[in-house]
């Protein structure tokens, strides 16, 4: 397994992806989104497996402060990339799998 964890070190739902990776003696890579963001070709491929609707925290403040409801399909994409506060986390990597959130029944099938 190639494990990627992209979160932010106050959000516990990631707190909580890594130590569930701990626990099971599975390595795995943890990156700070806040600070590093996802690279384009990170994002289209976890946007592929997930969609774009999943990765965006709507309840978070800097939606609202970027008028994010407003925008377009393609303006909301080049925000998103810009301000990676926006992303819901935990985003958890695998390969060509992924998952937005806590999902400890979707890892246990991965490989």
């Amino acid at each position: 397994m190639n494990i990627q964890i992209f979160g932010s070190s106050k959000c516990f739902d990631t707190k909580k992806a890594q130590r569930w990776f701990k626990e099971r003696r599975i390595q795995f890579q943890y990156v700070d989104l806040p600070s590093k963001g996802l690279s384009p070709r990170e994002y289209q491929s976890v946007k592929r497996k997930i969609g774009f609707e999943a990765l965006v925290d709507t309840a978070c403040r800097a939606y609202g402060d970027l008028y994010m409801a407003y925008l377009t399909p393609a303006a909301q994409e080049e925000k998103l990339l810009e301000n990676p506060v926006l992303f819901q986390t935990p985003i958890v990597r695998n390969g060509k799998e992924a998952t937005v959130g806590y999902h400890p029944e979707v890892w246990e099938t991965w490989e």
